[in-house]
Order: C-alpha cells, then sequence, then structure tokens
C-alpha cells in the first residue's frame, strides 16, 4: 500500500471521527432540535469531505485492504471521546481498543 493510500484512509478516518465529536459536543451544549441546526454545518462539511477522501482511497487501494483500517476509528472516538469530553475510558474500553489495533495490524500484514 502505498503512502498516498494510507493517508487518505487515515484522513478520511479522522474527518469521520471529528465530525461524530462535533456532533456529540453539540448535543451536550444544544438541546436536540432547530437550535442543533448551525452545529451540523461541521458535521456535515466533515462527513462529506471524509466521503471525498474515501472515494480517492477506493479508487486506488483494495476495499478488502482498505475497509479493516476504518474501525481504527472506534479506537480513536473512544480515545478523543475522553480527552476532549469527559466520557469514560474504562480498563476493558482499553482492552477493546488494543484488539481493534492488533486486529488492523494483522489485517495489514497479511
Amino acid at each position: 500500500m502505498s503512502e498516498l493510500s494510507l493517508s487518505y484512509i487515515l484522513l478520511a478516518v479522522v474527518l469521520c471521527s471529528a465530525a461524530q465529536l462535533l456532533l456529540k459536543a453539540g448535543t451536550n451544549a444544544t438541546p436536540v432540535g432547530w437550535a442543533l441546526a448551525p452545529r451540523m454545518i461541521g458535521v456535515t462539511v466533515c462527513y462529506a469531505f471524509s466521503r471525498v477522501v474515501w472515494v480517492l482511497t477506493l479508487a486506488k487501494t483494495p476495499v478488502s485492504v482498505t475497509y479493516p483500517k476504518v474501525s481504527l476509528g472506534f479506537a480513536l472516538n473512544a480515545v478523543l471521546a475522553w480527552w476532549l469530553l469527559g466520557e469514560s475510558l474504562a480498563a476493558m474500553k482499553l482492552v477493546g481498543i488494543g484488539f481493534i489495533i492488533l486486529g488492523v495490524v494483522l489485517v495489514v500484514r497479511s
């Protein structure tokens, strides 16, 4: 896999994670409803760019190689939600994150 393809994958994962975190931060700050609409702009932009980057990734890399790396978003979201939003990150979550990362490493090496 080329460095460009890997960069696209990581950028897509980061953008998708950013959208999730922005959405959660918005719902924490504003009651769910029309007041949330302005905050949705950032979420929509992140998702839109992540989809464009994802299409660029799939154009250059087989989906069987690319898609398993999307699971890194689960780990990234958990860590960033703990760091930025004060969510819990218990030992079992850390073990799960370790398994996710190990799984991605195994898929990459196969």
